[in-house]
């Protein structure tokens, strides 16, 4: 384990989202949309769709919006017409980026996406390029101000839950597994109303890259930007050391 820890960045995130809900709310809805679509309604048969309410829950959507975007979606399955696409690229300084995007235009989505990288100095590249630089991992995040948890009795619950590893930050806890075992072990957490920051499957860094030229600085954050205000981008994963 690194002991690299996200949480400051998911906080921060956090804050941004707070500040502009609807892109995240959109987001959501097209993950639940997606969801419904590919395992129907009932979160109790569908653990994709688990999965994604409990990220809801996380970023403080409303109950009755999430009810209402779940029926929306079992309402009128066959218009979901989202398609899942990924794009890989440079940043400025070879910062490696993977964008995920659900779409129902990919041209419009590729061409927003390419500008992206483009007005950040950066250049997308082929299938492949960069992803072999990141492990795809299910991550919880826990604030240790928010868990009255012994730090050992949390990491035993999620090692018996077939977590990967788990490591002990300044303020939060970090927890990994396989993307296969992410579930069970959100929900066995979930059981002992143990409060996430966030928990999702994510893609994390081997490497990370440390910018000191101001320029290039200035070019990554135009560019992670851009993606965060385009509402077809559903995440975004670089290996800069921010």
């Amino acid at each position: 384990m690194s002991g690299h820890s996200k949480f400051a960045n998911i906080k921060h995130k956090k804050e941004k989202n707070d500040a502009a809900k609807g892109k995240i709310f959109t987001v959501i809805g097209r993950e639940l949309a997606v969801a419904v679509k590919e395992g129907g309604p009932d979160p109790a048969n569908n653990s994709k769709l688990r999965d994604i309410i409990a990220k809801a829950k996380a970023n403080n959507m409303p109950n009755d919006t999430i009810d209402r975007g779940i029926k929306k979606a079992a309402g009128d399955a066959n218009s979901v017409n989202y398609e899942q696409v990924t794009y890989e690229g440079y940043g400025p300084s070879g910062i490696a980026i993977i964008v995920e995007a659900l779409t129902d235009n990919k041209n419009r989505t590729a061409s927003n996406v390419r500008s992206a990288f483009t007005k950040g100095n950066g250049n997308m590249g082929n299938s492949g390029c960069v992803s072999y630089m990141f492990d795809k991992k299910g991550q919880i995040i826990i604030d240790k101000e928010e868990c009255e948890m012994d730090a050992d009795d949390l990491m035993m619950i999620a090692l018996d839950a077939g977590a990967e590893d788990f490591a002990e930050e300044e303020d939060s806890f970090e927890i990994l597994t396989d993307p296969d075992d992410f579930s069970v072990v959100r929900e066995a957490l979930e059981k002992e109303s143990i409060a996430m920051v966030s928990a999702e499957v994510t893609m994390i860094p081997q490497n990370y890259v440390t910018l000191t030229d101001e320029n290039d600085i200035k070019f990554l954050n135009r560019t992670l930007d851009l993606l965060d205000d385009d509402d077809d981008v559903q995440a975004v994963y670089h290996n800069w050391d921010e």
